[in-house]
């Protein structure tokens, strides 16, 4: 498939988005560097140049170079998993295994706003002297286990099977469908009133998603929080360790990035086959 497929530019790979600049922005920026760096080799059809397109082509056999980004919020900062080639279907299956993603979060205490961000218009003020790290460590434990039952729920799971339990005790247990925000995992890392950092691992969130955690674990301490960063560290496989930054987005280093985590990839896809394969059958449903 031309120089594509010389490349071997098909997969799936990370890069490092700063805070305040637009996964558009971003995106635009690698395509360039990607389209600079293959038109730069010799060509065996010099008459055309590698094209980008905004979404794969289903059933065109020109060998475009296509390279799509998963929206994600333009103000946090962020590792942003792209594709290339066939790692635009990649990027899809990604997407249907239900990953968990990684991220930490800082809250303030002591204020609320009408977007639960510090930036947005303050609603009230309140008092955060009475809150303790044990109070809100009974609040973190009070969400995740209202969370996993929720999850529990969504994959369609009967917990009384042996099936399910085993999947349960290995920490399968993924929706089977979409779902809402499923948080799997949160704990405090640091407590310094007024200010506070999560870790919160989760699917299917959103950056407004997340800041509204922030405000209601304010509410439950009888006070109230906004959220003052987002930061992604894990994307499903990648973390931030496998992402590149600005000075090493080329097609070297975007090769490498590829071969490096193909085989991360290809594990985790096996293993969300896997999982779907074994899943039990619904509660009160039946194969005919």
């Amino acid at each position: 498939m031309g120089s594509l497929e010389r490349s071997g530019l098909h997969g799936l790979f990370a890069v490092y988005k700063p805070p305040g600049l637009h996964w558009k922005h971003l995106r635009d920026t690698v395509e360039f560097k990607l389209l600079k760096g293959l038109n730069s080799k010799k060509q065996y059809t010099p008459k055309e140049h590698i094209r980008f397109l905004l979404a794969p082509k289903e059933g065109s056999e020109r060998g475009e170079l296509t390279l799509i980004a998963k929206n994600v919020p333009a103000l946090s900062e962020h590792s942003l998993v792209l594709g290339v080639g066939r790692g635009n279907k990649l990027l899809t299956d990604i997407y249907n295994a239900h990953l968990t993603k990684d991220y930490t979060v800082r809250g303030l205490l002591g204020k609320a706003t009408d977007d639960f961000s510090d930036e947005g218009r303050l609603i009230e003020k309140t008092t955060y002297d009475h809150v303790t790290p044990e109070k809100l460590s009974r609040i973190l434990a009070v969400i995740q286990g209202s969370h996993q039952k929720a999850m529990v729920m969504y994959s369609n799971l009967d917990l009384k099977t042996q099936e399910a339990y085993e999947m349960a005790v290995k920490g399968l247990i993924r929706p089977m469908d979409k779902s809402p925000m499923l948080i799997t995992g949160i704990r405090c890392l640091k407590f310094a009133p007024p200010e506070f950092l999560l870790e919160i691992q989760c699917m299917h969130e959103t950056q407004q998603l997340l800041r509204r955690v922030v405000h209601e674990i304010g509410l439950e301490l009888k006070s109230s929080a906004v959220c003052t960063q987002v930061r992604r560290t894990r994307d499903g496989v990648f973390t931030l360790e496998d992402a590149l930054l600005r000075t090493q987005w080329n097609i070297h280093n975007i090769q490498t990035s590829i071969q490096k985590a193909a085989p991360r990839v290809e594990a985790e896809l096996e293993k969300s086959q896997t999982i779907a394969l074994d899943h039990p059958d619904p509660v009160g449903q039946s194969v005919s």
